[in-house]
């Protein structure tokens, strides 16, 4: 297969995003309450950012109807899904509602926990930079949970999971 090189621009946009594609990341969902209701956000730009502080990020898209709320939520929380939550995974995607009594419960922190991740941040919001056409969201991490399991992966445009090597 030719290789094949080009800047990045508009009539690019579809080549640049292929090429971000092949980098495989996890699948998280950020929760926060917004009026006192459950709100999330499926997303897979997520790092760590820091140990000392604790920091980690995430990046919503400016275009999202939930990205005002995120930005200006104090509180919010990561989850990262196991595998078999790809349902999750594509319905917070397109709806941020849709919680349901089974499937979350309010934290000791206030923030909407989801049920069968493999691992939770709870995070106080740290900082917000606007980059682009994304808000840069830092949180800061005040409590972690983790389980067993498997996470759920994102790759060109798809989702999987991960192939151990013997």
């Amino acid at each position: 297969m030719p290789e094949t090189s080009f800047i990045p621009a508009a009539d690019t946009a579809r080549a640049y995003r292929d090429a971000l594609g092949c980098f495989a990341t996890g699948v998280t969902v950020v929760t926060t309450l917004s009026q006192d209701r459950p709100l999330a956000i499926t997303v897979n730009s997520f790092t760590s950012v820091s140990i000392e502080p604790p920091l980690l990020l995430w990046c919503p898209d400016r275009s999202s109807l939930r990205h005002d709320t995120f930005v200006a939520a104090e509180r919010f929380a990561i989850h990262v899904l196991a595998e078999d939550q790809l349902e999750q995974a594509q319905h917070f995607a397109r709806d941020g509602e849709g919680f349901t009594q089974d499937n979350w419960h309010k934290s000791a922190a206030g923030t909407p926990a989801l049920h069968g991740y493999i691992a939770r941040f709870e995070c106080q919001k740290f900082e917000a930079h606007p980059a682009g056409d994304h808000t840069i969201i830092l949180g800061q991490v005040t409590k972690v949970t983790t389980r067993p399991g498997k996470g759920l992966i994102f790759k060109r445009g798809q989702f999987g999971g991960f192939l151990e090597q013997p």
